[in-house]
C-alpha cells in the first residue's frame, strides 16, 4: 500500500485568555480599526461563544466570537488572518457558527456588515443570510468619518421534535 500523509485537518477550539495575545495580532493585520485586547477579554468574562480555528502546528487561522442573546444570537466578530484568506476558511468557520446556533434552538443568526466588505456580504448571501437592515454610521472609517452597515439575519430551520 502507498500511502500519502495527508496534513490534518484545521480545529476548532475554544478561545482562552492564553491565546488572546495571537488573536489580537491577527485582528490589527485584517482591520484599520480592529477590537482591542480588552475586547477580547471582556467578551471572554462575559461568557461569549469564542472560537478560534488552529492549524496542524497550533498557528491560528481565524475566529469567532458571538452573543446569545433572548431570541437570536448575535455575530460580533469572525476574522481569517490575513495569509489564510481566500482559502475557504471563513465559509468554515461561519459553517460552525451556524451549526453552533442550531443547537441553540434560537431562531435566528444576525450580524453586521460593512456596506464597503463585498465580500464578506457575498458570503452571507450564499449561506443563506438577508439583508435586513442598515445601521447608519455604525463603524469607525478613515479621517474621523463613520461607515454604514448592513444588517444581515440567516433564520435557522426548525429542528425536528420526536
Amino acid at each position: 500500500m502507498n500511502a500519502i500523509a495527508q496534513p490534518a485537518a484545521p480545529r476548532l477550539v475554544p478561545m482562552t485568555v492564553a491565546l488572546v495575545d495571537a488573536v489580537s495580532l491577527i485582528e490589527q493585520q485584517a482591520y484599520a480599526f480592529p477590537w482591542s485586547r480588552g475586547n477580547f477579554i471582556d467578551s471572554i468574562a462575559a461568557g461569549y461563544d469564542m472560537q478560534v480555528l488552529q492549524a496542524e502546528d497550533g498557528e491560528l487561522i481565524g475566529y469567532t466570537v458571538a452573543m446569545r442573546g433572548v431570541d437570536e444570537v448575535h455575530l460580533l466578530n469572525i476574522t481569517v488572518a490575513p495569509r489564510w484568506q481566500r482559502q475557504g476558511h471563513g465559509r468554515a468557520l461561519l459553517a460552525a457558527v451556524i451549526d453552533a446556533v442550531r443547537a441553540t434552538g434560537l431562531p435566528t443568526l444576525l450580524l453586521e456588515v460593512r456596506t464597503s466588505n463585498e465580500g464578506a456580504r457575498l458570503l452571507y448571501e450564499s449561506m443563506g443570510f438577508l439583508q435586513i437592515g442598515l445601521r447608519r454610521g455604525y463603524y469607525p472609517a478613515p479621517h474621523g468619518q463613520r461607515e454604514d452597515a448592513f444588517v444581515m439575519a440567516l433564520a435557522m430551520e426548525p429542528r425536528d421534535v420526536e
